[in-house]
C-alpha cells in the first residue's frame, strides 16, 4: 500500500541571514547564485538575503512538481493519509507559533497581535482542509436503463500560486493547504517583499512528509517568476491574489494554454452604518474594519457611510477613537497599527490623500507620513478619516491599501445600497443595523461576496472567501476551494444481463 516516506528534514533556525528557493524537497541557492535584500518595514534595516530565483530555477522547479504528480505517490494516497500530514504541517507550526508570529512581524511591519490571529489561522487553515478532505469524494447514481454513473474527483495537477504581501503566511496556507489536500503540486511565488514565512511554510511541509516536488517555494521577481509560471505548458492551474490589474494580466495570458485559474483581486469595501444599529458596537467595528493590518487588505472596509440622523454621534465617537489608536512598535502588545510595506507604498497612500484635499475634501484625522520614536528608517502612515468627498474622486473609486477611510452620509436603504454598489469591485461589505429585515434585504442587494453583519470580521476556515465583479472569481477557505483543484471525472458504466446493440445490427 501507499505511504509517505518519513522525512529527515528538519527546519532548524527560523530566524536566519540567508533564506534559499525550496525547490524538489531540498533547500537550494539560485543557479544564478543572485540573492536581494530583505528588510523589517518598521526600521527599513535588511534582515536577510534572499536567494532570487531565475527563470533556470522555476524550470527546475516546474520539472519537480510535474515528475511529483505525474510520477510519485502523493495523489494516489488514501485522503486519510494525506490529511495526516496536513495536521502534521498544523502540529509543527503549533509547536512552533512564536517564531512564525516573530518572523511575520520582523518581514512585514505588522503589529503583533495581527501576526498571532493571521498565524493561527493557517495553522487551522491545514486543520480544516485535514478534515474537509476527507468528506470531498464523488458519487454513484443509477441512471435509467441499467446505467451506473460513478463521478470522481481528481486533483487538477501542477498548481502555480502566487501571493501577496500584505498576509505572507495566511495567504500562503490558504493556498497550500486545499491544492496539496487534494494531491496537486504546487509551485508557490512569495512577494518579493514578504517572502520568508511563506519559504519556512514550505519547508515545514517537507519536514511534516510532504515528498520532494510536491511543495516548491521561489521567492524572486514576480514580473518574471509570476509570468513564465502562467505561460509554462506543464502548470495546469494558477491561483493568484492581488490587484485587478495584473488579474487581468495573468487570466488573459493563462487563456493561451486554458489553464485553470482562481483569481482573488482588488476591492473597496463599502461599511453602511444605519441609524438603528449599535453606535458604539459600529465604531469599534468600522474602526477595526479600516485600520487593521495598517488597513493594508484587500476587503478593507475603506468607505464609511453613515445614515444622516446619527452621523454627527457616529463621527465624535469615531475621530476620538481613531485618535487614541497606537501607532508604533509592532512588537509591542498595545500596538493597534504597524508599519507600511514600503516607503513606495507610503508614497502611493500620501499621493490619494492629496489628490483628496486638492480636491476639496475635509481631513478629519492623519492626513500624513507618521514619525515613530525610535523607527525613524521605517515606513508609517497615520491613521487618516477623509470627509466631504463625492462619489467620483479617485479616493472613493480606488483601492489605496493602507489606513485611510472617506465618510460620507446618506438618507435612506435605498441609497445607501446605491453607494455601496457604485463600484467596479464586489469583494467584502458590512452592516450594522438591529433591524433583521433591513439586514437580509441589504445583504441580498450588496454585489459583494463577502457581507458582515454587525461584525468586522471577513474571514474563518469554512467561509468561502471571494469576490464580485473585478474582486475576482472563485472562492478561498472553504469547502467549495477543493473542487477548484480538482477535475470532476464520469464513469458511465452498463451493468444489465442483455448485451447493448443501439444499431439493431
Amino acid at each position: 500500500m501507499s505511504k509517505v516516506k518519513e522525512s529527515n528534514f528538519q527546519v532548524l533556525d527560523m530566524k536566519r541571514e540567508h533564506y534559499q528557493l525550496l525547490i524538489n524537497g531540498a533547500r537550494v541557492d539560485s543557479t544564478s547564485g543572485e540573492t536581494y535584500e530583505c528588510k523589517n518595514p518598521a526600521t527599513g534595516e535588511v534582515i536577510a538575503h534572499v536567494a532570487k530565483a531565475s527563470l533556470k530555477d522555476a524550470e527546475l522547479a516546474v520539472k519537480a512538481a510535474r515528475h511529483a504528480f505525474d510520477h510519485g505517490k502523493w495523489r494516489k494516497l488514501p485522503v486519510g493519509k494525506r490529511a495526516r500530514v496536513l495536521n502534521k504541517i498544523a502540529g509543527i507550526m503549533r509547536a512552533r507559533f512564536g517564531e512564525l508570529v516573530e518572523l511575520e512581524v520582523l518581514n512585514s511591519g505588522k503589529s503583533i497581535g495581527a501576526a498571532q490571529g493571521q498565524v493561527m489561522q493557517a495553522i487551522e487553515d491545514f486543520e480544516f482542509y485535514a478534515g474537509a478532505i476527507v468528506g470531498h469524494r464523488g458519487s454513484v447514481n443509477n441512471v435509467p436503463g441499467q446505467f451506473q454513473n460513478i463521478t470522481e474527483k481528481e486533483p487538477v495537477g501542477v498548481c502555480a500560486q502566487i501571493i501577496p504581501w500584505n498576509y505572507p503566511m495566511m495567504m500562503a496556507a490558504w493556498k497550500i493547504a486545499p491544492a496539496i489536500a487534494t494531491g496537486c503540486s504546487v509551485i508557490v511565488k512569495p512577494a518579493s517583499l514578504t517572502p520568508l514565512t511563506a519559504i519556512v511554510l514550505g519547508e515545514i511541509c517537507v519536514e511534516a512528509g510532504v515528498p520532494e516536488g510536491v511543495v516548491n517555494i521561489l521567492p524572486g521577481s514576480g514580473g518574471t517568476i509570476g509570468n513564465f509560471l502562467v505561460e509554462h505548458e506543464d502548470v495546469d492551474k494558477v491561483a493568484f491574489t492581488g490587484s485587478t490589474p495584473i488579474g487581468k494580466n495573468i487570466m488573459e495570458t493563462a487563456s493561451q494554454t486554458l489553464k485553470r485559474v482562481t483569481l482573488e483581486l482588488g476591492g473597496k469595501s463599502p461599511n453602511i452604518v444605519f441609524e438603528d444599529c449599535d453606535v458604539n458596537a459600529a465604531v469599534d467595528g468600522s474602526l477595526f474594519g479600516i485600520f487593521y493590518n495598517t488597513g493594508q487588505s484587500c476587503e478593507a472596509r475603506s468607505r464609511l457611510y453613515v445614515h444622516e440622523d446619527i452621523y454627527d454621534e457616529f463621527m465624535e465617537k469615531f475621530v476620538e477613537k481613531t485618535s487614541r489608536l497606537q501607532v508604533g512598535d509592532p512588537f509591542n502588545k498595545g500596538t493597534h497599527i504597524g508599519s507600511i510595506i514600503s516607503e513606495e507604498q507610503v508614497n502611493v497612500i500620501d499621493g490619494y490623500v492629496q489628490s483628496a484635499i486638492e480636491e476639496g475634501a475635509t481631513i478629519l484625522a492623519g492626513g500624513k507620513k507618521a514619525t515613530v520614536a525610535g523607527f525613524e528608517g521605517g515606513y508609517w502612515y497615520e491613521p487618516t478619516i477623509i470627509t466631504d468627498v463625492h462619489h467620483e474622486m479617485k479616493v472613493v473609486q480606488e483601492e489605496i491599501f493602507g489606513p485611510v477611510v472617506v465618510v460620507m452620509k446618506f438618507k435612506d436603504e435605498k441609497e445607501a445600497i446605491g453607494l455601496a454598489n457604485d463600484t467596479e469591485y464586489g469583494l467584502g461589505s458590512a452592516i450594522w443595523t438591529k433591524d433583521h429585515g433591513k439586514a437580509t434585504r441589504v445583504s441580498k442587494s450588496i454585489q459583494a461576496g463577502i457581507v458582515m453583519v454587525n461584525c468586522p470580521f471577513s474571514a474563518f476556515p469554512g467561509t468561502p472567501f471571494g469576490g464580485y465583479k473585478q474582486s475576482g472569481f472563485g472562492r478561498e477557505l472553504c469547502i467549495e476551494t477543493l473542487d477548484l483543484y480538482t477535475e470532476t471525472k464520469s464513469i458511465l458504466s452498463y451493468y444489465g444481463g442483455k448485451p447493448l446493440n443501439p444499431f439493431g445490427l
